[in-house]
């Protein structure tokens, strides 16, 4: 079993959410809620994951909250 972070967003023209993994070349999908995108995520991931490790390009680190005045 591997874990791997993804990032999420909102789509702003289509209202679908958006997700990634950082640093897994084409490891991205959508879906119209999180539980529909997780599945999506967990299909291309494992497609992947056919051709063995992936080379991945970095790693999700955390985020960090901006202020600008």
């Amino acid at each position: 079993m591997r874990t791997y972070t993804a990032v999420i967003e909102k789509d702003a023209e289509t209202g679908l959410l958006v997700g990634y993994v950082p640093g897994f070349p084409g490891a991205h999908s959508q879906g119209a809620s999180p539980e529909e995108l997780n599945r999506n995520l967990e299909e291309v991931i494992a497609m992947f994951l056919e051709d063995g490790d992936p080379a991945l390009e970095g790693e999700f680190v955390g985020t960090s909250e901006i202020r600008v005045a």
